[in-house]
């Protein structure tokens, strides 16, 4: 199939994988991309606090991981993370009550009636610095190139990673359970998921955490009812290769 005909899942599964994190090994590889990301290129975190290079928190443990890996070379390009309410002691809270409670619409949230069992949080998405292209694209997390020695064709892809991040995260919350779902996100990436047919709603106001965020929420179903063909296309290729690895990820686990 030609570059001009490729579908954005074709062409994002030629160049790209996307794993749940099942064992020791893709973890450290997803916390890998995180230093690189929040500590070294942005210095949100101190690269003191993490001297094996492995940027960690104490909700990891009780979370769920997906790594994207650029096929040609094997290097961590992406990765993601879904945090479930009530985790366990100490973990009651998800990361953005307990870092951004001020900026939540705690109307809102009242008015959801939300049982905590179903609720999660999608948190550190991140992408490599050597995958982000676009000019002035730099000075966020999602999306300039540098570093590789890659195609034209290849490159055309990169955008693509920050949103198979999300949809990965999302079939997580699928077979999960976790299908009420928040997110502090800058505001590139509700725009780049709303023009997939992905809306958030506004659950608070902007706040400086790691940047200026805001809190937002979706329901499972919803973003997935409304995602664009061509999403719908990399979304269900993406939910059968996690769920492949899921159940088998989980016993192994156990």
């Amino acid at each position: 199939m030609s570059e001009g005909t490729a579908s954005p899942c074709e062409a994002f599964n030629t160049w790209f994988s996307v794993d749940f994190a099942s064992s020791a090994e893709l973890c450290k590889r997803v916390y890998e991309v995180r230093y690189r990301v929040y500590c070294e290129e942005f210095g949100y975190e101190e690269r003191e606090a993490f001297p094996d290079g492995q940027e960690r928190d104490k909700y990891d443990a009780a979370s769920l991981h997906c790594l994207i890996t650029h096929r040609p070379t094997g290097r961590p390009a992406g990765c993601v993370r879904l945090v479930p309410a009530n985790a366990g002691a100490g973990l009651e809270l998800l990361p953005l009550e307990a870092h951004c409670g001020p900026s939540l619409d705690h109307a809102f949230l009242e008015s959801l009636n939300l049982d905590r069992s179903t609720v999660c949080e999608i948190s550190r998405l991140a992408v490599d610095g050597q995958f982000r292209r676009r000019p002035g694209e730099s000075s966020t997390r999602y999306g300039q190139l540098g570093g590789l020695d890659v195609s034209r064709q290849e490159v055309r892809t990169f955008p693509l990673i920050s949103v198979a991040a999300f949809l990965a995260a999302t079939a997580l919350t699928e077979l999960a359970g976790r299908t009420n779902v928040f997110a502090m996100m800058e505001p590139f990436l509700p725009r780049l998921l709303e023009r997939s047919g992905i809306r958030f709603q506004r659950a608070g106001a902007d706040t400086d955490y790691h940047g200026i965020r805001a809190p937002y929420f979706v329901r499972t179903q919803d973003a997935v009812a409304n995602m664009r063909p061509e999403l719908t296309e990399l979304y269900q290729s993406i939910n059968t290769r996690i769920r492949s690895q899921f159940g088998q990820g989980l016993r192994a686990a156990s």
